[in-house]
């Protein structure tokens, strides 16, 4: 649970980052201390479904969105990565077809070449 925790903490640090609210502005408005809420953004507190709902409330989202959410510069990366994958499968697959148009080539020279003895073989 910790882990999840700790992606939830980070996941409010960065809301929390985009608002340019200190930790002590949003401790505050939870009314909990400073350094509670630093350990809530630590992952060090395990977090109840109510204060979940709270934190979820005060940056206007869901608790699913707040559980989920990334920020955009992460978002971008990860498209950015993904986009780079995606050509370099297009490209492996581009040269995995040529790689098996050869093999069919040289398995139809092969029996070619076997027939050729088989029947030089026949002659004899």
């Amino acid at each position: 649970m910790k882990n999840t925790d700790n992606t939830i903490g980070k996941n409010i640090k960065a809301l929390r980052q985009t608002k340019n609210w200190s930790q002590e502005q949003v401790a505050t408005r939870l009314g909990i201390t400073a350094p509670a809420f630093s350990k809530i953004e630590c992952g060090f507190t395990d977090i109840n479904y109510s204060r979940l709902k709270q934190i979820a409330d005060l940056f206007g989202l869901s608790v699913v969105e707040l559980i989920t959410y990334h920020n955009q510069e992460e978002q971008k990366k990860y498209q950015s990565e993904l986009q780079k994958l995606k050509e370099k499968l297009y490209d492996s697959e581009g040269e995995i077809i040529t790689l098996q148009k050869k093999i069919i080539v040289l398995l139809e020279e092969k029996q070619r070449l076997e027939m050729e003895r088989d029947r030089a073989q026949a002659a004899l």
